[in-house]
Parts: structure tokens; C-alpha cells; sequence
């Protein structure tokens, strides 16, 4: 049985927020060494995120972002690779 899951404006924009910054750090940790700036263009994903959970009163509930976000990806975030 698949359940759908009706968002809210802001609840859609802090799952979508979370998921940009995912893709973010994921793409920091996949630069190349030494690559200049990568922790600067972190801060700015971050704060998206940290607002746009606020807004949608998800601030320190991970348990209903990730089913938001699940609802937006078909399922939970997808995992990172392993590290080596």
C-alpha cells in the first residue's frame, strides 16, 4: 500500500531545502582535495535549510522531515556511498 503525503508550502520547501543540501555536501566531500571554497558554499545551503525548517515548525523533528522528504523522493533519502 503506497501513502501519499499532502504537504504544506513550507513543509514542500523545507523537504526541498534539505535535499539541496544533501546534494551539497555530498558534492563537497566528492571534490578533490584541496579544493578552495568548498566550507564556504556550505553555509549558505545550510542556512536555507535551517530557515526554511523553522518555517515549516520542523526544527528538531527529523522524524517528519524525512517522512516529507520520502514523500518527495518516492522513499527515504537515498544513502551515501561508503567511505573508503
Amino acid at each position: 500500500m503506497t501513502t501519499t503525503v499532502v504537504m504544506t508550502s513550507h513543509e514542500r520547501s523545507a523537504a526541498q531545502a534539505y535535499l539541496r543540501l544533501l546534494n551539497t555536501v555530498r558534492a563537497a566531500l566528492d571534490a578533490p582535495a584541496g579544493r578552495p571554497g568548498s566550507p564556504v558554499a556550505l553555509e549558505g545551503v545550510i542556512a536555507e535549510a535551517d530557515e526554511a525548517l523553522a518555517r515549516a515548525g520542523l526544527a528538531g523533528n527529523e522524524a517528519a522531515l524525512f517522512a516529507l522528504v520520502g514523500g518527495l523522493t518516492g522513499g527515504a533519502p537515498a544513502p551515501g556511498r561508503p567511505r573508503r
